[in-house]
């Protein structure tokens, strides 16, 4: 997978307003220049929702300038890695992507729907967070120029922990 341009890591969802939303912008963060990340959703909610922005926004990470998309945007575009967050998007058929990227799944809750109080909530959130940023963490130091194999295997393993 030789790189001449960034490495596009597609995340999708089902709305595409928390999950796959804190994990383009934590991307974008710690991964440089060197990646272009995206997210989008097959029903997108059409917002960023309020416990991903205030969840980056006390992690010190950007969330500015993201909004919720369908992944119909990125059908036909060249990307080199799809990361499902949900499992309800993980058992869609997603939209055809040139040059066949590497498909993995991270099942990971979803906030929005974690019950308790407004403070309980974002703690939760939080948590998707911190865990969504260590499997980033690991995905910045995979050796993209490996065959896909390696890079598929290095990815489903980020998403065993």
């Amino acid at each position: 997978m030789t790189q001449a341009r960034p490495i596009r890591v597609l995340f999708l969802c089902t709305g595409n307003s928390c999950r796959s939303q804190m994990a383009e912008a934590i991307l974008r963060h710690l991964g440089g220049p060197r990646f272009e990340p995206l997210s989008a959703g097959s029903h997108p909610a059409g917002f960023v929702h309020p416990l991903a922005i205030e969840a980056m926004r006390r992690m010190d990470i950007p969330l500015e300038g993201q909004s919720s998309k369908s992944w119909d945007c990125f059908a036909g575009q060249a990307v080199d890695a799809v990361i499902t967050v949900c499992d309800a998007a993980a058992t869609e058929a997603c939209p055809v992507f040139p040059e066949s990227p590497v498909s993995v799944h991270w099942s990971l809750p979803d906030p929005v729907y974690h019950p308790g109080t407004d403070e309980e909530r974002l703690a939760f959130a939080l948590s998707v967070a911190e865990r969504l940023r260590t499997k980033i963490q690991g995905l910045i130091q995979i050796d993209w120029s490996a065959d896909r194999g390696q890079v598929k295997r290095r990815l489903e393993f980020l998403g065993e922990i």
